[in-house]
């Protein structure tokens, strides 16, 4: 009988054993990443993201558990991966782009959501108060700065007279610069066409058609165009147009130029974020970090060669220039 416990005794000492070494440890962390779709600018982020964790002492599997989902730019997949989101009981839900955003604010009444490449947080509903984040949702905003951009563009084009909008309607961040520049360019007296896409597909005819008509093309950080961008770009070279863009990325996918954040400081500035959401910061308490001074200009050499533009010395002299 005594023998029977003490096996019985080693058995159970065994099992809890096991039972610690398998899973995921109370004090692991559960964090969700939603991306809304693959292009340059997103994943620089989430790569920055990733990295940055690392060296703030998260280890996938030992203190902290990830679960990545890629929306691949449609609406339905977003709304199923929220809910499987939903009922994994997360710590906290990174979410890259605005549509990615809107698709988890939902979980925002039990989960905090920090944000990254929003670039009107306000005007996608996620937050009343850039200052005094109030639903739950905080992060790192790619507000455009349109109108430093299109200064730079006069510098190379003092003579434009048109210039061709090129976006997707459907992106509340797009349609928010838009409005931005439009209004911008009108106090320039510059005339402005517009062209929008739905899908990746319509982005080469809409560069050819607003190429006809208008002597620069512009497109603010839009998903769409930023994942057609390879192609958008070499149709604006070969019509000799001058495409500016709205961000890095899209410059280096084709674009000519353009004056803006660096999106790897962005993916690092998110999970510093989350980092500090993960240790008990309140979201009310993280003011959405928005980059609107010491702005990099960023230049595509082979595309400006390709347009036959030689870029004035205010551009390209500046400290904040960088070639891509």
């Amino acid at each position: 009988m005594k023998s029977f416990k003490a096996l019985l005794s080693v058995a159970l000492v065994s099992s809890m054993l096991v039972g610690c070494g398998s899973g995921t440890s109370s004090n692991t962390k559960k964090v969700g990443i939603i991306q809304l779709v693959d292009h340059t600018s997103l994943n620089t982020i989430k790569k920055a993201f990733d990295g940055e964790m690392k060296k703030l002492g998260y280890k996938d599997g030992d203190n902290i558990e990830y679960t990545f989902k890629n929306g691949q730019g449609d609406s339905n997949t977003l709304a199923s991966i929220a809910n499987d989101f939903q009922g994994k009981n997360m710590d906290a839900v990174v979410a890259i782009a605005t549509p990615a955003a809107q698709a988890v604010a939902k979980l925002a009444n039990k989960t905090p959501i920090i944000f990254s490449a929003v670039s009107d947080p306000v005007g996608a509903k996620l937050t009343s108060s850039l200052t005094k984040p109030d639903k739950n949702m905080t992060g790192t905003s790619d507000e455009v700065q349109v109108n430093q951009i299109i200064d730079k563009a006069l510098e190379v084009q003092p003579d434009m007279k048109t210039i061709g909008l090129l976006y997707n309607k459907g992106e509340t961040n797009s349609v928010t610069n838009i409005k931005n520049v439009k209004a911008y360019l009108a106090k320039k007296g510059i005339k402005s066409e517009e062209a929008t896409v739905a899908s990746v597909n319509e982005v080469q005819s809409a560069v050819n058609a607003l190429a006809s008509k208008c002597d620069a093309i512009f497109s603010p950080n839009d998903n769409t165009v930023a994942s057609a961008m390879s192609v958008a770009g070499v149709a604006a070279a070969k019509a000799k147009i001058p495409y500016y863009v709205g961000a890095d990325s899209m410059v280096k996918d084709g674009g000519l130029l353009t004056v803006g954040i660096d999106y790897e400081e962005l993916g690092k500035e998110t999970a510093r974020m989350t980092d500090k959401v993960l240790k008990g910061k309140k979201v009310a308490d993280l003011p959405v970090k928005v980059y609107k001074s010491n702005l990099n200009i960023y230049v595509n050499k082979k595309t400006a060669e390709q347009d036959g533009i030689k870029l004035p010395d205010s551009i390209t002299k500046d400290k904040k220039y960088i070639e891509m």
